[in-house]
């Protein structure tokens, strides 16, 4: 039989979501940010000569307009005033997360709890200001080098500079608000929106090839299919779990003696989720910053690393594949399933896995199952993140929706649901406890005298 908790899950509806006015507040709220951030898309940087940029973007560096176009939502094309999109802050989350796990200090603070989680955070903000700094200098020198600026020289390059990274921080700030006061996580919805955003023009330029004769029917089906196949197998591999027993003894409170249960430990075959295509992504990005700081003018050193590393080559293909399987081991160990903290957390609950003795060898023990699924679990996320970029290369077919825009569209769509749907219990919840709460004064009030 369904448990109580699985039968209000089913009996989710339109009218319950009308009912809960919080959920509702936190849904509007939610999209009302977004459309801010679709406006800043279309407001233009001071000082852009917008005839010649699309020829620009063109010809610029297919590095810049390939792997960022899909994270700014066109913002990039347009060089709109979130050009640099919220990628400066993934970057710097990148940085800080990996001195955390390496430098003492850091180590300390994020063991202090609230407090330290605040002042990594505000080393977070800093780096993002400092690298958005410098992509936005090097971004205002090759326009300057493109001859896009309308009066080049200090005054342009110190109004872009302001405006890109004005742009950045407000991102940034307009992400934090989501995940406070709206739902789901805000970095992570601002870079969904901007991708589907992208999607009805990229979808039409690829049939307008398709009714030129550019490409053939079979193969737009067959592109169509492989989407289709990998959005399928993308949402089975995320709601696939690994189940570990969990055995509480039986315990006495008083006079009573209450039996032990069991319940288990689900660890998903993929931890992480999308923050490790996110966070390979933005390293990919490193060469070409370095290459737009120069203004263009790259040294045979800087070409050739740009050529090798350029979308479908051998090296960005092994270098994209192995940072993913890296940052999956790293983000999962360091943030997202600690097997110390979840040890512990076990033990205090007098929880144990059947077998294993409770502590050090229960944490080593996850730490060995933990390892073993990441092994299924990397190796699917660098499938997915290349598989398109490889087809794309080999068959020559300008389809620019990659396997990193599925796996966020797929991950961030399927936890915001998850999390829509779990405010929606909890209202269910809170009004089953009101329900009874006024059963018992009502049954009081209408119980008659007793009588002695």
């Amino acid at each position: 039989m369904a448990s109580q908790l699985e039968q209000m899950a089913s009996n989710t509806s339109w009218a319950a979501l009308g009912k809960a006015t919080e959920l509702r507040q936190r849904i509007f709220f939610t999209i009302m940010l977004l459309c801010v951030y679709r406006i800043g898309t279309y407001i233009p940087v001071p000082g852009i000569d917008a005839a010649a940029l699309q020829n620009f973007m063109e010809q610029a560096a297919g590095g810049i307009g390939g792997l960022l176009s899909a994270f700014t939502g066109g913002a990039l094309s347009r060089m709109g005033l979130f050009a640099l999109g919220i990628m400066p802050y993934i970057s710097a989350s990148i940085i800080v997360q990996l001195l955390s796990a390496m430098w003492e200090p850091l180590k300390q603070l994020k063991k202090e709890g609230e407090q330290g989680r605040k002042k990594i955070n505000q080393y977070t903000r800093y780096g993002t200001v400092l690298l958005a700094t410098f992509q936005a200098y090097g971004l205002a020198v090759s326009l300057e080098a493109g001859g896009l600026a309308s009066d080049p020289g200090l005054f342009f390059r110190a109004a872009c500079v302001i405006s890109l990274v004005g742009g950045t921080m407000f991102l940034m700030w307009l992400g934090e608000q989501i995940t406070a006061r709206g739902i789901g996580n805000g970095i992570s919805l601002i870079i969904f929106v901007g991708i589907i955003a992208e999607i009805p023009a990229q979808l039409a330029g690829f049939l307008a090839q398709g009714r030129s004769g550019a490409i053939s029917l079979p193969v737009i089906l067959g592109v169509l299919a492989m989407v289709a196949v990998v959005l399928t197998f993308v949402v089975f591999m995320e709601r696939s779990l690994r189940k570990i027993h969990i055995q509480y003894p039986r315990r006495q409170q008083g006079m009573k003696v209450y039996e032990g249960g069991s319940s288990h430990l689900p660890i998903k075959v993929n931890p992480a989720g999308v923050i490790p295509a996110i966070f390979a992504s933005a390293l990919l990005l490193l060469p070409t910053t370095i290459s737009t700081f120069s203004g263009g003018q790259s040294g045979p050193v800087m070409s050739t690393i740009l050529a090798y590393f350029g979308p479908g080559q051998p090296l960005y293909l092994l270098f994209f594949g192995g940072m993913i399987i890296f940052f999956t081991y790293f983000y999962t160990k360091e943030v997202s399933f600690k097997v110390d903290d979840v040890a512990d957390n076990l033990k205090n609950q007098n929880g144990f896995i059947p077998g294993i003795r409770p502590g050090q060898k229960t944490a080593q023990y996850l730490d060995y199952v933990v390892t073993r699924i990441l092994v299924l679990g990397s190796g699917y996320l660098a499938l997915v993140a290349l598989l398109p970029e490889v087809i794309r290369t080999q068959l020559n077919i300008p389809f620019v929706f990659g396997g990193t825009a599925v796996l966020i569209v797929v991950s961030v769509g399927m936890d915001t649901i998850q999390q829509i749907q779990s405010h929606l219990l909890a209202h269910q919840y809170e009004g089953l406890l009101e329900k009874s709460q006024l059963r018992r004064k009502s049954g009081r009030k209408n119980r008659g005298p007793q009588r002695r």
